[in-house]
């Protein structure tokens, strides 16, 4: 149970969510021994304070199986949604009759741990969704980067990026369409891409590109194979 609890936690903070924990105990209609119970709810309080995480106690809303542990995301607008759940099970052990032997060389009844991290995935995405307000990081972005050119006359060497691009994994988009550079990163922020790659005159000449950020920050030119590094490396610390 601590081993759950500490990748649920590690998976939130990745994401850098917000959340609460809930340890919720016996309801009045349930199954299983007033031991089990006892038993399930104290190593699920243990296992909470063993990993130093705050919790309340939800008295009488664990399943009518066994008690449960819920964490609570918080989304954009401090609403929250029930999603990774750690909960002991009594009536699944019971209906499949299984067992083990103990130490005692007898057979004992074992209790059964439901594991969720995400829960519903929809529900977790449109929650990951109104945390981010759409601006993903750059290593969840399902667009990374957007290719811009100025002028039709700068596709054939917009194109060698891009294929360099996508070749180390980038995943890339490219915008060559005639239309003024300004439409071209304003449909870009729109999309919240988080790097936009200008390809201009001074680009082909020197080989290279033109970073520029959704919120507008303009690092100046890179070589094409230095860019990639900067991504990668972003990506790796999961930023």
């Amino acid at each position: 149970i601590r081993a759950i609890a500490d990748f649920v936690n590690y998976a939130m903070g990745i994401f850098g969510f917000e959340y609460e924990v809930e340890l919720s105990t016996r309801p009045e209609n349930s199954i299983g021994s007033d031991e089990d119970w006892e038993l399930a709810t104290t190593a699920l309080e243990n296992a909470l304070q063993d990993n130093k995480i705050s919790y309340e106690v939800n008295a009488g809303d664990g399943a009518f199986y066994g008690p449960k542990i819920d964490f609570k995301l918080k989304d954009a607008l401090k609403r929250k949604w029930q999603c990774a759940t750690i909960q002991c099970d009594f009536t699944l052990p019971e209906r499949f009759d299984l067992s083990y032997i103990g130490a005692d060389g007898e057979k004992h009844r074992p209790v059964m741990l439901h594991r969720v991290i995400l829960g519903a995935i929809e529900r977790f995405m449109g929650v990951l969704i109104e945390h981010y307000a759409g601006a993903f990081p750059v290593w969840l972005s399902p667009v990374q980067c957007v290719l811009l050119t100025v002028t039709d006359k700068h596709i054939p060497y917009a194109q060698t990026v891009y294929d360099k691009l996508i070749q180390a994994g980038i995943r890339c988009e490219k915008y060559f369409e005639n239309e003024k550079l300004g439409y071209k990163i304003r449909q870009a922020q729109m999309q919240k891409v988080p790097y936009m790659l200008v390809i201009g005159d001074k680009e082909v000449e020197a080989r290279s590109v033109a970073p520029r950020t959704r919120d507008g920050q303009n690092p100046g030119s890179l070589p094409v194979d230095e860019f990639i590094a900067l991504l990668q490396e972003i990506c790796e610390k999961k930023q």
